[in-house]
């Protein structure tokens, strides 16, 4: 069956349709990693979104049951230019097209989807709509995408924890990706999750020797009734923000944000530390960064720019222990060049506590 890619501009690009028929809306946006599929599925920050991988063959290793980042996929759609319907991978345990038939996600394959990138790198992230019948379009039937409370689809609906390492973390869940968690138990460290709605009181009570802000989706201006909290446990415990806690931790202690004309997102975004003047590949999805001219007022210093765009990458306060970065340091996908970000964030956390960093 013929399927049909309506972007808001107008645009319309056809290719096969897989899976239930119903018109599926969303943002559309591109991905330009070489593997990794199954965790851009399962990634919260995703949510709403419509994806086109740019990489001509996704699917060939299949899906397996370890590399999810959450319990279920979270992207509206899927575009591919082709897509294999075996999985040549030990681990897999069905393949790409199973997985999206399982959960009711569309895809469109046999997709040009070097000229839908093309267009999207003209126009900049667009509203589009997935369908059978492009003649039967009608974008004001469906919520827009900048209007969704989409971390409140995403965040935990209860307090979860993880490991039982002696530092404790408590992750303020706006979309948090597994693997963050993983490496930070990994650090020898008890996580504790909790929904982003958790107050200051309750978040104190249970005695956390660190914070992290997690990733999620969306515009984080839509946080505002949350900044006020955000800036007293980041002021209270050693705080790391990741992604939009890096983009809340910017707003909450007075900086701005905007969004890109096209986010990034793929596994090959270099970074460099503006102290040591190291390069970095970094793992990255985001469609808003950190003003640079908006910190000027802030007691944040900016620590990593994107060699590309010279874009915010991370930032570090002045006189206590917090620090950012807008890039996924857990990878999942993409290389695992700055997991020392977590090395870090625990050396904070023990000499909060006095402890010794050398034990």
């Amino acid at each position: 069956m013929k399927g049909y890619l309506v972007l808001s501009t107008g645009d319309v690009f056809t290719g096969e349709w897989v899976g239930d028929n119903s018109a599926t809306y969303g943002e559309a946006v591109f991905f330009t990693g070489m593997t990794g599929y199954q965790e851009v599925l399962t990634d919260p920050s995703f949510k709403g979104q419509c994806v086109v991988f740019t990489y001509p063959l996704i699917g060939n290793y299949g899906v397996n049951l370890a590399d999810n980042e959450s319990i279920n996929p979270q992207v509206s759609a899927v575009i591919v230019s082709e897509s294999s319907l075996e999985g040549y991978h030990y681990e897999a345990v069905e393949s790409f097209e199973q997985t999206l038939k399982k959960h009711n996600i569309p895809m469109l394959k046999n997709v040009d989807t070097r000229a839908v990138v093309k267009r999207i790198r003209e126009v900049g992230d667009v509203a589009c709509i997935l369908t059978t019948n492009p003649d039967a379009v009608n974008f004001s039937s469906f919520k827009e995408i900048g209007t969704r409370d989409l971390i409140e689809e995403v965040t935990s609906q209860s307090t979860q924890s993880f490991g039982d390492g002696k530092e404790h973390v408590v992750l303020v869940d706006f979309g948090y990706k597994k693997s963050m968690i993983d490496c930070l138990v990994k650090q020898g460290c008890k996580v504790t999750v909790v929904p982003y709605t958790t107050s200051f009181q309750d978040i104190s009570k249970l005695n956390p020797d660190g914070i992290l802000l997690s990733n999620g989706p969306g515009n984080p201006k839509q946080m505002k009734p949350y900044l006020e909290k955000i800036k007293k446990l980041a002021e209270t415990y050693p705080t790391l923000g990741i992604c939009l806690g890096h983009q809340l931790l910017a707003l909450a202690f007075g900086g701005d944000t905007k969004k890109l004309k096209f986010g990034h997102r793929g596994a090959n975004q270099p970074v460099i530390d503006l102290v040591t003047n190291k390069v970095y590949i970094t793992s990255q999805n985001h469609s808003y960064v950190v003003d640079d001219n908006s910190l000027k007022n802030t007691p944040f210093k900016v620590r990593y720019q994107n060699i590309n765009d010279g874009s915010v990458e991370g930032m570090v306060h002045e006189q206590q222990a917090i620090f950012s970065v807008q890039f996924h340091p857990e990878a999942h996908p993409g290389p695992s060049d700055s997991e020392w970000i977590f090395e870090n964030f625990l050396t904070m956390i023990m000499k909060a506590k006095g402890e010794s960093v050398y034990a």
